[in-house]
């Protein structure tokens, strides 16, 4: 090891989990999830021999096995952000995450380790499955509840804003790897008549993130994706907070809504406005007019995310793919829905 914590699944020992759990670890069994669980991380389950009264199992996270993932968390901070949301962050803010009990991060090596309660009894959301109404719902509550505690950002400084130079330049360079790549493996979800403006979207990065970016924002998730939720009895949970930072409410909404959320669920109901209506609620003079605005300045960027991550991640397995199918499918649809693409005149 090349500091005081693992940074991979072999390196875990008796000793320090008990250590840093702060309770006896006779012994431990470490359980690989399916193929397809997590992308930028590698997530497992532990199975503790150890007291009655003690947790017998928790999550175990840490950096991909894959270098081409693990590439792409580094060139984002992704791991760091996570580490600081759990020793910082999570408790300023109104929202639902596992307990963490033991994180740390080492930024020669990028390594990390997050050691995150079993939320057994949960239901892990599918992105590929989608969503029903009530579930769509349950989340934007949740959202609207955790962007109203973290409006404006004041009291979280080192915070990145999402359209800092580093995300300009990432998704600028990273976008035209991937197209091709989704134009061959998923072209079939892709009208011709919108290829060319899709093809565009590296020039116009840095002018959707300066729009998403200017106030009001908030303190964003800018992950929030099915596979990411947990659901219990009406509640929800939130993992995976290596993306974490300021942006336009509608950053999470938008990702949530048009590459989660199923267009036979969204036909429903107006959720844009049930979105808003829930902000209002928890305290937050916002306008309407907009919010709808800004949701389909999201929409349209957040064509970044599903090419990135089905053109130049390893989603090396069936369900990967299957996932990054469903990405690009859900997209395109939601962005003629909106007819977002009129936003760049291309």
């Amino acid at each position: 090891m090349t500091s005081d914590f693992p940074q991979h699944p072999d390196q875990l020992t008796t000793e320090w989990l008990t250590k840093v759990l702060g309770y006896p670890v006779n012994d431990f069994k470490i359980t690989y999830f399916s193929e397809g669980t997590g992308v930028m991380s590698w997530v497992m389950r532990l199975n503790l021999d150890t007291a009655n009264d003690k947790p017998n199992s928790l999550i175990a996270k840490f950096p991909s096995p894959s270098e081409v993932n693990r590439d792409g968390a580094n060139l984002y901070d992704m791991y760091e952000k996570e580490v600081k949301f759990y020793q910082g962050y999570a408790g300023k803010l109104d929202i639902q995450a596992p307990q963490c009990y033991f994180s740390a991060f080492e930024p020669s090596s990028k390594g990390f380790v997050v050691l995150l309660e079993d939320l057994e009894g949960w239901q892990i959301g599918d992105q590929i499955a989608g969503c029903t109404l009530e579930e769509a719902k349950s989340v934007i509550r949740a959202l609207a509840r955790f962007h109203a505690s973290g409006w404006q950002a004041d009291g979280f400084p080192d915070l990145p804003s999402h359209g800092g130079k580093q995300q300009i330049e990432g998704m600028t360079a990273t976008y035209p790897i991937g197209w091709p790549v989704v134009l061959e493996q998923f072209g079939e979800e892709i009208p011709e008549s919108i290829r060319p403006a899709a093809s565009q979207i590296p020039m116009h990065i840095a002018d959707l993130l300066g729009t998403m970016c200017q106030p009001p924002i908030c303190v964003t998730h800018a992950d929030m994706r099915l596979d990411n939720i947990f659901f219990k009895d009406g509640d929800v949970t939130i993992v995976d907070w290596q993306s974490i930072c300021t942006s336009a409410p509608e950053q999470d909404l938008a990702y949530f809504l048009t590459q989660s959320v199923p267009q036979a669920v969204r036909d429903q109901e107006d959720l844009v406005a049930f979105y808003h209506a829930e902000l209002v609620q928890n305290g937050i003079d916002y306008d309407l007019a907009q919010c709808r605005q800004r949701y389909v300045v999201c929409a349209l960027y957040l064509i970044c995310y599903a090419v990135v991550i089905a053109g130049t991640l390893d989603l090396g397995n069936e369900r990967g793919r299957k996932l990054g199918e469903t990405i690009v499918k859900n997209t395109f649809r939601a962005l003629r829905e909106l007819d977002a693409f009129s936003l760049i005149h291309a």
